[in-house]
């Protein structure tokens, strides 16, 4: 019995219909796609994008050296230099990240006590050479700088779940 059905919906070409039908559905509802470099899809406020330094609201950097990032980073692309300032506090002198090594884990930025260093909501970062994928100090605070409103955002509606 099976076999003569089998043969009747392959000699009246079941399954183009069904495609067809398939087809006839989907072509009078709303497009899912979206024009990338002028529409951008939406976020996770845990997006791991471009690294960035922050700063308190005073305009001081926020990292303490610690160098926790530092030593838990496995691709081990952090470098940070520090020395102590004249108020006794320490800072850093050199916080350099190897991007073209980053693996984009998001470990230095849990393991920062005070929210120094994080992954911003920045994807957009593609270079020409490697050499531009070396980020320094001042880099990464005019990271920090640039999108301080969307960082902070997400650290705040991330914030119940850590």
């Amino acid at each position: 019995m099976n076999f003569i059905i089998k043969n009747i919906k392959s000699f009246a070409l079941y399954e183009l219909f069904l495609g067809m039908f398939l087809t006839l559905k989907y072509m009078f509802k709303s497009k899912v796609t979206i024009n990338y470099p002028h529409e951008k899809g939406p976020l996770s406020p845990r997006f791991r994008g471009e690294h960035a330094l922050r700063r308190y609201p005073n305009g001081e950097e926020r990292c303490i050296a610690c160098k926790l990032c530092e030593a838990v980073c496995p691709a081990q692309a952090i470098t940070i230099d520090a020395e102590p300032r004249e108020d006794g506090s320490r800072r850093t002198t050199r916080y350099d990240i190897d991007m073209s090594k980053c693996i984009y884990c998001g470990l230095c930025q849990e393991s920062c006590p005070v929210d120094a260093i994080v992954e911003g909501p920045n994807f957009e970062f593609a270079t020409e050479t490697r050499e531009e994928l070396m980020y320094n100090k001042e880099k990464l605070l005019s990271n920090g700088d640039k999108w301080e409103y969307e960082i902070s955002q997400n650290l705040e509606l991330d914030s119940p779940y850590r």
